[in-house]
């Protein structure tokens, strides 16, 4: 396709939008790769980001023009059902956006598409009048959709994107449920209300998730890029072990190989112990040693990581490592990046109804715990040679990616950044945690491993795609951050974020605008640049 559909190309300005400088450190494009972005397969604006454009003045109706499709995009298109499952009428306003990118055609595409949605939803609502004893019908559940291939993702920050008359009364309350259509938080893997869809839909629905894996793992040699596309929008507990350890390299994809490179991995991770394990009193690794056992007890969940068992598996996995890569050796942080791996390996172990932040470790039998203990380190060091420039002298990598943070918030959020640096709040001061502890500190255990399962199936995911969750993490507390109006304040709420209650519908959305934000920033860097 020529290269004059991208959606990076014009630059419009409208009445009263926020002015986006270009930030004197450098731009995203001088780092990240650039793919391009076909506008007429993807609506180019989201209209409630914007929401001081002039509404689109009245024209004739617009002559049919043929639209160029991607069979990708057929592909995904035939699968998904939202906001955007346009008539006629709509796909010949979006071929005219495609073919001229008129800013008046696009804005008005996107406000008819959602209106008509709205009048959708409404007429439904009249359809079946709430009476007594009336149960609501479950909705109808789409069909499943690869994160990476979501058309329209309505931003988290679209409900508090103030217009001119919301400047002079503050921002407006955040509300999670707008920020994206229900069918997409449905296929997104997230939690819907109980009131709209039955626990015997959702049931009915992660059974036949689960079936999906099931069927692609069973298979003589899994296909590695089906696998990643169905892992995003988040892997079944049962299969979550088998998959991570395949997604992370660690398994190869032909199963008849599996148990041989299990076996000789295990024996070879033994090996470097019995090798390495009983110089951790040297005089040249007693420091590393000591460190690792002063922070194991600090991890979380603490029931779990204060068990003695546990503590000594974690010290053999992060002393050995150190020693393997004297680059970086054991820096404080790393540690944490070994719990998701060693919980999801042993969740085969444990009782199903069994808490495994809490689990009895001493009831695993102990040659379970050692092939547990050598996958957890196995797949820990794939992770690690990715972002090892996180943890080198200076920590070059995390430097990098807060500076990038900090470029990117101030082109999506100027008034959020602007702010942070009028209260002289540095992004180092709490952006610099999230990239080393990869926002475990941030938010429970059980967020965290959903968020790795789309890490894992995303190229680069714990090094590019957690920029941009990062970042879509930081403006979802908009609101609570413009009322804070003192330095200390600030910075106690950005290292001490309310999520303690978070489940997989938030993190789904969190999701949802990171990966809005990457297809925006990432594939079309200059894009918003003015």
């Amino acid at each position: 396709m020529d290269d004059c559909l991208l959606v990076i190309r014009p630059r419009i300005e409208f009445s009263g939008a926020p002015q986006i400088h270009e930030p004197a450190t450098g731009t995203l494009c001088g780092v990240i790769s650039i793919q391009h972005v076909y506008g007429a397969q993807h609506p180019p604006f989201d209209p409630l980001l914007h929401g001081t454009l002039l509404k689109a003045a009245p024209k004739a109706p617009p002559t049919p023009v043929k639209a160029k499709r991607v069979s990708t995009f057929q592909e995904f298109e035939s699968n998904t059902s939202d906001a955007w499952d346009a008539g006629e009428d709509d796909d010949e306003l979006l071929a005219m956006a495609a073919e001229s990118l008129n800013s008046e055609v696009v804005m008005e595409t996107a406000h008819r598409v959602l209106r008509d949605h709205s009048q959708r939803q409404e007429q439904h609502k009249r359809q079946e009048p709430p009476g007594p004893g009336h149960k609501p019908k479950p909705a109808a559940e789409p069909p499943p959709v690869a994160g990476g291939d979501l058309r329209l993702v309505k931003s988290v920050s679209e409900s508090h994107t103030p217009g001119p008359a919301e400047s002079a009364s503050g921002p407006a309350p955040l509300h999670r449920s707008q920020s994206l259509p229900h069918a997409a938080t449905v296929a997104l893997g997230g939690t819907s209300d109980p009131g709209t869809l039955s626990s015997a839909a959702l049931s009915e629905r992660e059974a036949f998730r689960l079936d999906k894996f099931k069927q692609l793992l069973a298979g003589p040699n899994t296909d590695l890029e089906e696998l990643r596309r169905l892992s995003w929008s988040g892997v079944p507990k049962p299969v979550r072990p088998i998959t991570w350890k395949l997604l992370s390299g660690y398994l190869p994809a032909n199963a008849e190989r599996r148990a041989a490179t299990l076996q000789r991995k295990r024996e070879e991770y033994f090996a470097f112990v019995e090798h390495y394990y009983d110089s951790r009193n040297d005089e040249g690794h007693q420091d590393t040693y000591r460190q690792i056992h002063i922070d194991i007890p600090r991890m979380s969940p603490e029931a779990l990581t204060l068990q003695p068992a546990v503590t000594e598996i974690f010290e053999r996995i992060l002393f050995i490592w150190a020693i393997r890569h004297p680059a970086s050796g054991y820096v404080q942080g790393i540690n944490d990046l070994v719990t998701p791996f060693f919980v999801v390996f042993i969740c085969e172990h444990v009782e199903e109804e069994e808490d495994v932040d809490v689990a009895d470790v001493s009831r695993v039998p102990a040659d379970v715990l050692r092939s547990v203990e050598a996958d957890t380190y196995w797949c820990v060091s794939r992770l690690l040679d990715g972002i090892q420039d996180n943890y080198t002298f200076a920590q070059p990598g995390i430097q990098m990616k807060v500076r990038m943070l900090e470029e990117l918030v101030g082109r999506i959020d100027e008034q959020v950044h602007r702010h942070l640096e009028q209260h002289e709040v540095r992004y180092l001061q709490f952006a610099f945690r999230w990239m080393n502890n990869l926002l475990m500190r941030e938010v429970p255990l059980r967020c965290t491993i959903r968020l790795w399962d789309t890490y894992q199936s995303e190229p680069e995911g714990f090094s590019r795609f957690h920029l941009y969750v990062c970042a879509a993490f930081l403006v979802r507390w908009r609101r609570e951050i413009l009322e804070e109006r003192d330095f200390q304040e600030l910075l106690l709420f950005l290292q001490n974020l309310p999520t303690a209650r978070w489940g997989d519908e938030e993190v789904s959305l969190l999701l949802a605008e990171a990966y809005r934000l990457k297809f925006a920033f990432a594939d079309a860097p200059n894009h918003y640049k003015k």
